[in-house]
């Protein structure tokens, strides 16, 4: 998709946006699931709720784009209700995205909030390896080498994985690892699968989002009762819940949607900032408020993983552009010389 011309200020705030919701977002729900004084509330609920709020805001945005609520219920009705095999088809990115969400959780109750969000960059290579095999994509050298260099960043940090004097909570850190990769396997196939459905047909992405989310709130509650389920009915679904709860819940509801409008605005090298400046926030966040001591392991592989980042997201045209004078140059160069 082309990046629309937009002013150099709109794409700063779309940057300075995306990077402190995916920092802040990393930083609270660790300090929820290791800081935060009072009783524990469960995971699964809160990945219930946040399904139910990007539902509500994925309806308001279908209305603001139908313009009318006659024409809301036309396509609700056209897509939703009329449409059980789309339903069906859009059930099976839910059920990976569940997975996925419950997995952060359980990662970020095990691993700093700084080791988590340079770990998650996994995502990467895991999505261009689906693309390869989903969408007959294809990558450049410059690619694949970010893509072992990213490899290699990950390994340093949890060659000798960092620690935070201030949790006090038990923790788990191969638990968290294990967790981390699940999640980036299921970030990776369920982003190409939902890319592939879109681009099959000129169905809305509000409509699309809607779909998905109806199964998503049916699958996380069913994930509700089966790990929670005797809690639940015991203290209640909103047991533990304190306003920082809320706020994870609201910056999960908030984060993908947004992050999926704005997108269009930006550019892959824009997007790598923006991990690699929501990397650095999220380790200073670490260190003021869980004591997170750095290494040099730690800071070698964040730095490549910052790079890698960048240089995957160098756009192939500019790169190919490169290679080409560099070949041009060559033969220019051998023409002299002859």
């Amino acid at each position: 998709m082309a990046v629309e011309n937009v002013s150099a200020i709109f794409k700063m705030y779309c940057l300075t946006v995306m990077t402190m919701v995916a920092a802040t977002y990393t930083v609270a729900l660790r300090y929820t699931r290791t800081i935060s004084t009072g009783d524990m509330y469960y995971a699964t609920t809160a990945v219930c709720l946040a399904e139910v709020i990007k539902l509500v805001l994925s309806l308001g945005m279908l209305t603001k784009e139908t313009g009318s609520f006659s024409r809301l219920k036309n396509a609700l009705m056209e897509h939703i209700f009329c449409s059980p095999k789309e339903l069906l088809k859009l059930s099976v990115p839910s059920v990976v995205y569940a997975i996925q969400n419950n997995m952060a959780f359980l990662a970020l109750s095990n691993l700093d909030a700084a080791v988590y969000q340079v770990t998650y960059q996994l995502k990467i290579p895991c999505t261009a390896l689906c693309m390869v095999l989903m969408l007959n994509r294809s990558l450049n050298r410059l690619q694949w080498f970010s893509v072992f260099m990213l490899c290699g960043g990950v390994s340093l940090v949890q060659w000798k994985p960092v620690e935070a004097t201030k949790v006090q909570v038990e923790q788990n850190p191969f638990v968290g690892f294990v967790a981390i990769a699940i999640a980036v396997l299921c970030s990776g196939f369920a982003g190409v699968y939902f890319e592939k459905v879109l681009k099959s047909s000129d169905t809305s992405l509000w409509v699309r989002n809607i779909q998905m989310y109806l199964s998503g709130i049916v699958i996380t509650l069913i994930g509700v009762f089966l790990n929670d389920g005797n809690k639940v009915l015991e203290n209640g679904f909103f047991f533990g819940y304190t306003h920082w709860v809320y706020f994870v819940v609201l910056l999960a509801s908030v984060g993908g949607l947004y992050t999926s409008v704005v997108v269009k605005y930006t550019d892959n090298i824009m997007k790598g900032f923006s991990a690699a400046a929501a990397i650095v926030l999220s380790t200073v966040a670490s260190v003021l408020l869980f004591g997170l001591h750095i290494t040099i392991p730690f800071a070698s592989g964040a730095l490549l993983v910052c790079v890698s980042i960048y240089l995957y997201g160098l756009p192939k045209s500019e790169t190919m552009k490169t290679t080409r004078q560099d070949s041009d140059s060559e033969s220019k160069q051998k023409l002299i010389n002859v």
